[in-house]
């Protein structure tokens, strides 16, 4: 009886060491399409897909959304290839429609990985005689692609509003108020109330964009990101999607079929903590203890 009873406290714990409980802390589906926009890694919109650095920064309703402090932006278009994605500022003002004032913010993590790229160029409207890039910081407004803030004005339907005509003598002067040409960099460090501009607009200087009239620009905010280097090509490659655990944050390759336990790659590869992913191995293992100790009871 003392024998039966060891041989079946043995059995209960090879058991339950050789076979972990499934783990359910991370998406077992992760979709890879929203609206017309492809969804793929370093990118997520389900809970553990994607990185963990980018989680939260999407939503899918209809389109795709890209969210910031200071609002949601729908995604454009995405180049996995380049590392860019292009956003539009439904609050901007552009050529055809003038928006109230506002700022474009994003968090200390979203300036690190995903920030506007350098093609943006942030065009600063009706700004004082007093603003900071008229005086002390002019040095920040740069030549747009040969472009001028009298091209701006006189050419966007929506500008013209800041054409202003003053009497001079026998006749009247046209004038314009400053404008400035700039990069994120700028708007990043100074609101739109520091650097006293009532309007912005953003294009995007693709190498297109000279010669171009205002009205053909195009507009919207090219964001620039990082891709994480953890091991992502060698889990796509064997057969699964890139993500993490939900609770852990550490890298997860999604297989399909599987209970998601923590693994780099599908098909018995290498696992987080080092050992082999291989439910053959830790049966091989169990039989040959379980044989032992049956031998050891004769």
């Amino acid at each position: 009886m003392r024998k039966l009873f060891i041989f079946f406290s043995f059995l209960y714990t090879v058991t339950t060491l050789t076979f972990p409980p499934l783990t359910t802390s991370a998406s077992t589906s992760c979709r890879t399409l929203c609206g017309n926009i492809p969804i793929s890694y370093p990118f997520g919109i389900d809970v553990g897909c994607g990185s963990p650095q980018f989680k939260a920064m999407f939503n899918c309703s209809t389109d795709l959304y890209f969210t910031t402090p200071s609002g949601s932006y729908k995604v454009q278009s995405i180049d996995y290839e380049k590392n860019t994605m292009v956003i539009f500022d439904p609050a901007m003002s552009t050529c055809s429609i003038l928006q109230p004032h506002h700022d474009f913010k994003m968090s200390d993590i979203q300036n690190a990985l995903i920030r506007p790229s350098y093609d943006t160029v942030f065009a600063l409207l009706n700004c004082s005689n007093d603003s900071p890039v008229h005086n002390r910081y002019r040095n920040l407004c740069f030549n747009a692609a040969g472009h001028s803030c009298d091209e701006l004005y006189s050419s966007c339907a929506s500008f013209r509003i800041f054409n202003t005509t003053t009497p001079s003598g026998n006749s009247t002067v046209h004038t314009t108020p400053y404008c400035c040409f700039t990069s994120y960099d700028t708007v990043r460090v100074m609101s739109m109330n520091i650097l006293d501009c009532s309007h912005y607009t953003t294009a995007i200087d693709n190498g297109k964009m000279r010669g171009v009239a205002p009205l053909d620009w195009s507009y919207g905010i090219e964001l620039s990101y990082a891709v994480p280097e953890i091991g992502c090509d060698r889990c796509r490659k064997s057969g699964g999607t890139c993500g993490f655990d939900a609770e852990t944050e550490i890298f997860l390759c999604q297989c399909p079929g599987s209970n998601n336990n923590p693994t780099r790659e599908c098909g018995g590869g290498m696992t987080n903590q080092g050992g082999f992913n291989s439910t053959n191995i830790n049966h091989t293992i169990l039989l040959i203890m379980f044989m032992y100790f049956v031998y050891s009871l004769l």
